[in-house]
């Protein structure tokens, strides 16, 4: 008899003889209480252990928080499976409870294949793409399609089929079912593998004792083995020799020598990057014509984003082959300074200790690193000094300390009644004027 069978025949009992059985409620009974208790334990671990604005600490904490969406019926499950056990040993009928296990193991599949696709391709657990949301569509058909397969009896039909029907590849000849189980298999582990480092990202960036390009560096190592080790796998699973590895290694090599040396300079650039430790995730750089702080060190790419918000994608051969300036390498000072001009008639002395003191009343500029002012030139209407000031915040920007610095020298020298001279030019006209002229001209004309 067919491992489905008894299926079919649980359908039969259902419509004759269950549903005007006495234990068709014991069953709903039990299917109500498990889905009440598993959804309940759920929402409570989820509550005590999975609090979003807190910092997950501990196996169980992790855990908790990585199954939060499978979790409900996950323990739904488990209960449906200790109330079939419970019915049979008094000997009441376990139908129903029968079906409902699918179905809940059904959106078991669901919902933990769709947390690992919005962990591992989605920010902050949202997918935007909408080839991604209809794929989720689809896979939820496929699951729930392959439930009424099972449920309906007709599974061993459809999968006796596929493996009869066999297709040629090459000088081989493969079955539907085996294709089938083979992509299954390579897509499981590698969803697995990503999902995997995934989460190692996010717990070794909690660790405050270890460097941030450390981390970095870790976390991209250990996915990339990760997901080497899943590709591995995946191919004995699916009994291909790994010895052809050999060849498409060959392969590999002479195409990064012909048409990938850009990727695979980039990828180099990044570990060595992240590995000397010349720009760290905080630093304020820059490099050609992009400048701001880095946000993202990654290994193809590196991402710059400036004061007004817009981010640029700069790969990492140019921070490695090109010059740098990075105002946070060694310690985060940077000086600013502002040019001012007086009247020639001003004490230069007064002037120099009152624009000195102007900038220190703004609250950016370092006390313990005094401000400078001094007299640069003797300008054409005025006399030309120079205010230098130190900050020890750029990714604040420098424009507006800068503002301030101007605004308190400016009340500084209203209040001492200093001019500012701006620029005066005489126009001095040598000779008689062309229009004048030619109106004395018209009025000397006599008149016929």
């Amino acid at each position: 008899m067919s491992r489905q069978q008894p299926l079919l025949n649980l359908i039969d009992d259902l419509i004759a003889g269950d549903i005007h059985d006495v234990s068709l409620m014991w069953q709903l009974a039990a299917i109500i209480l498990s889905v009440a208790i598993g959804f309940g334990v759920a929402r409570l671990l989820k509550k005590r252990f999975g609090r979003p604005h807190e910092v997950q600490t501990g196996v169980l904490g992790f855990g908790v928080e990585s199954f939060g969406r499978v979790m409900a019926p996950l323990a739904v499950v488990g209960l449906l499976f200790l109330s079939r056990i419970l019915l049979e040993k008094y000997r009441i009928h376990v139908n129903l409870v029968l079906v409902a296990i699918p179905i809940f193991s059904s959106l078991v599949v669901i919902r933990f294949f769709f947390y690992v696709l919005r962990r591992v391709f989605g920010r902050n657990g949202r997918v935007f793409s909408p080839a991604m949301l209809a794929f989720e569509k689809v896979f939820q058909l496929l699951v729930w399609l392959a439930f009424v397969l099972y449920v309906t009896g007709l599974w061993n039909d459809v999968f006796l089929f596929m493996e009869n029907t066999v297709l040629p590849i090459g000088k081989y000849k493969v079955s539907i079912a085996d294709i089938l189980q083979a992509t299954l298999s390579v897509i499981v582990l590698l969803m697995l593998a990503l999902w995997a480092g995934a989460a190692l990202e996010e717990s070794l960036m909690k660790v405050q004792g270890m460097h941030t390009n450390l981390r970095v560096v870790v976390s991209r190592t250990a996915r990339a083995v990760l997901i080497l080790v899943a590709v591995l796998m995946s191919l004995s699973l699916v009994g291909i020799d790994l010895t052809v590895l050999s060849v498409f290694g060959g392969a590999l090599g002479v195409g990064l020598g012909l048409g990938l040396q850009k990727i695979a300079s980039n990828y180099v650039s990044g570990f060595v990057i992240l590995l000397d430790r010349s720009l760290t995730i905080g630093d304020m750089i820059t490099v050609d014509k992009y400048s701001g702080k880095v946000t993202q060190i990654n290994t193809r790419y590196t991402v710059i984003q400036s004061l007004d918000g817009m981010e640029s994608i700069v790969p990492n051969e140019m921070l490695v082959s090109g010059a740098v300036q990075n105002s946070s390498l060694s310690n985060s000072l940077v000086n600013i300074s502002t040019k001012v001009s007086v009247a020639y008639d001003t004490d230069v002395d007064f002037v120099i200790q009152l624009l000195t003191d102007a900038a220190l009343t703004v609250p950016r500029v370092l006390k313990d690193k005094a401000p400078s002012a001094n007299l640069t030139s003797f300008g054409a209407d005025g006399l030309d000094l120079s205010v230098s000031f130190w900050i020890n915040d750029p990714e604040n920007g420098r424009g507006g300390v800068t503002s301030d610095v101007n605004r308190a020298i400016w009340r500084a020298l209203k209040e001492n009644d200093i001019s500012v001279p701006f620029p005066q030019r005489e126009m001095r006209i040598l000779g008689p004027v062309p229009g004048a002229l030619a109106e004395q001209e018209s009025t000397t004309v006599p008149k016929e």
